[in-house]
């Protein structure tokens, strides 16, 4: 059971990528980290580089049991959750809307829709019960919640569904002191965006290589975010490559 002074932040899909960066970032400014993924070994290499704050609960966020059962381990164990980040998300590969598989949309929006709601409403149920009441929750939303790339039906839809499920949890969560916010992030370097440098198709149906940014200006930016007082909120913040071209028509 952890003291109230101590800050307990959950962070999912924290296996490698923004997960983990934000993990290790939010540890070292003193939080006691829960890390979650489907895949533990994973979490243990993030557990690793975070350092003795940090725990691996291994759990899938789109199973409504698993994500239950996460949670009922961290009420067990450390009593309280101040910081949930809804990291965890999945891709699908770039191909024209019709001829993409019913299982690949499945997929997307089983992790990236139903698994943000899954958690946020357990965390919701924490926060307006826990004594000192109230906690953030911040959603990774991309800037895909906004703008989508060719051939991303599945990816742009459930990020543009995140974007109305952080407006819902910051409007609902006003009355028991749960302030929610939405980081969108554009071409931060990670394996999943490794690709970016070699080329990816752009509107006007060239292809072109894209700058990338370090994936601690991220980490920074959600600690930012978490370490607001209740009565401050980020609602959008977006963190990107300065010349990718996201702003503008192109």
């Amino acid at each position: 059971m952890s003291d109230q002074n101590q800050k307990i932040a959950l962070v999912t899909g924290a296996g490698s990528g923004v997960g983990r960066a934000a993990a290790v970032a939010l540890a070292k400014e003193g939080y006691t980290v829960v890390v979650t993924g489907r895949r533990v070994e994973k979490l243990e290499e993030t557990v690793a580089a975070a350092g003795p704050n940090c725990h691996a609960i291994a759990a899938d966020v789109s199973s409504p049991g698993s994500v239950q059962g996460l949670f009922t381990q961290i009420r067990k164990r450390f009593g309280r959750l101040d910081v949930l980040f809804n990291n965890a998300g999945v891709g699908a590969p770039a191909v024209p809307m019709d001829e993409l598989p019913f299982d690949t949309w499945q997929k997307v929006i089983s992790t990236n829709v139903t698994g943000v709601f899954l958690c946020t409403q357990a965390a919701f149920m924490m926060m307006k019960e826990q004594e000192p009441r109230g906690g953030r929750i911040i959603n990774n939303g991309s800037i895909s919640a906004h703008t989508p790339r060719p051939f991303s039906a599945p990816y742009t839809a459930s990020k543009h569904a995140v974007l109305g499920l952080t407006k819902s949890t910051a409007l609902d969560g006003r009355a028991f002191d749960i302030a929610c916010g939405q980081i969108d992030i554009g071409n931060a370097y990670t394996p999943l965006t490794a690709r970016m440098q070699h080329g990816v198709p752009q509107a006007n149906g060239t292809k072109m290589a894209e700058p990338t940014i370090d994936v601690e200006h991220v980490a920074r930016a959600v600690v930012y975010m978490a370490s607001l007082p209740l009565d401050a909120n980020v609602l959008n913040m977006t963190v990107m490559a300065t010349k990718m071209p996201f702003v503008g028509r192109g």
